[in-house]
């Protein structure tokens, strides 16, 4: 889930959202209807390649395809979108005719609206070895897993020293005048690490008692007027603008936020790249963060449906998927692994407390409702 790049993001605060992140009003009434399974959907035509919709995974090497077509013979070709967002808008968008077999990269705030609107198919792939925690929110035959990891925030320890800033023991700290222009927040509007974090902070002001409950909608409000910067997706918070990130190396780094979305074993991953060295932590505190899945399925409409179970097959297999959190930065969703002490990962890996509540249902109800709110929030 690392790959991250940028997309529209004050033209989606122009135009009328949507489960689906960015849809313009035209193609919103073009796909609305009272039965999202009604119409036909025309069999994309077969040409030998197994078409792939997905968002830029670094995961999916050169060298990892090579060895699925030399063990497999089938031909690959990747459709590539910014992010989550863009997956299940080109999903939507083609529904009818789809131009793609699979889609790889959907994650658990996603799903839910793909599912809704039968884009999916049925695989034919055992979960049998997967992680209990990867099958909670979604166990069913429309999609599998392929990798999970928990969303929270992440700061930089050594800013916060060098500034005698405390560590937020709160999410209302960070509405502390301390705080005023060092926090960068990926959008949900666009953003699946945005998303889930959204969903994180409503459950939290939903379960925290005393002085920490309150209305979301108020925090995140408090937030926008504390000057936090607002992007388009993961990579643009956490390489452009994160001080405790590899961007900090990368040229067009800008920094100024000490404190950004990102995965609770991001300073593992930070460690394991730069030889058990790292200045950022997580902040975990009780129901902060979310349990992220990301999900494989096969399009409805495939043409390429044998090959399609085939590709979910070998990326979820024992052999390939162990190799996750070395591939795409992720736990694997195979029993029995965990990240690799190599560089202080598995050291550096933050745990999530007690992670969000949030389950299919509630975000099939009201993620377009939180959707709406926050942009309300936000922009007020």
């Amino acid at each position: 889930m690392y790959s991250k790049t940028k997309a529209g993001f004050l033209f989606c605060l122009l135009v009328t959202f949507s489960l689906s992140g960015c849809l313009s009003e035209e193609v919103l009434d073009s796909i609305e209807s009272t039965d999202p399974c009604g119409g036909d959907i025309q069999i994309r035509e077969s040409d030998g390649t197994l078409k792939i919709l997905t968002y830029d995974i670094a995961g999916f090497s050169d060298e990892l395809i090579a060895q699925f077509v030399n063990e497999t013979g089938v031909s690959v070709e990747f459709i590539r979108t910014d992010d989550a967002g863009g997956i299940l808008d080109q999903m939507m968008l083609t529904k009818s005719s789809p131009l793609a077999d699979l889609m790889i990269g959907l994650d658990n705030t996603y799903l839910p609206t793909a599912i809704q609107n039968c884009l999916l198919m049925e695989n034919n792939v055992s979960d049998e070895s997967f992680t209990q925690s990867s099958l909670e929110f979604y166990q069913g035959p429309l999609a599998l897993p392929f990798d999970e990891g928990d969303v929270c925030l992440n700061y930089d320890e050594d800013a916060l020293d060098a500034a005698n800033m405390s560590v937020p023991t709160s999410l209302w700290n960070l509405t502390e005048p301390e705080w005023n222009g060092k926090m960068t927040f990926p959008s949900p509007m666009t953003s699946s690490p945005g998303r889930a974090f959204l969903a994180a902070t409503v459950d939290y002001f939903g379960h925290s008692p005393g002085n920490e409950s309150g209305d979301v909608d108020a925090w995140w409000n408090a937030i926008a007027q504390n000057g936090a910067i607002f992007t388009s997706g993961w990579t643009e918070s956490y390489v452009t603008y994160y001080t405790g990130g590899y961007g900090e190396y990368m040229e067009g780094h800008i920094g100024g936020a000490y404190l950004t979305v990102s995965y609770c074993h991001s300073p593992g991953v930070e460690a394991y790249f730069a030889e058990n060295y790292t200045h950022s932590t997580s902040l975990v505190l009780p129901r902060a963060s979310f349990h992220q899945v990301e999900y494989t399925g096969i399009i409805n409409g495939a043409a390429e449906v044998d090959a399609a179970n085939q590709f979910i097959q070998f990326i979820t297999s024992l052999e390939v998927n162990t190799n996750m959190p070395d591939y795409n930065s992720m736990y694997s969703i195979q029993k029995g692994t965990d990240l690799p002490e190599t560089n202080g990962y598995r050291f550096h890996a933050d745990q999530a407390i007690v992670s969000t509540a949030i389950t299919q249902e509630l975000i099939e109800q009201n993620m377009d409702g939180w959707l709406s709110s926050w942009q309300s929030a936000v922009q007020s």
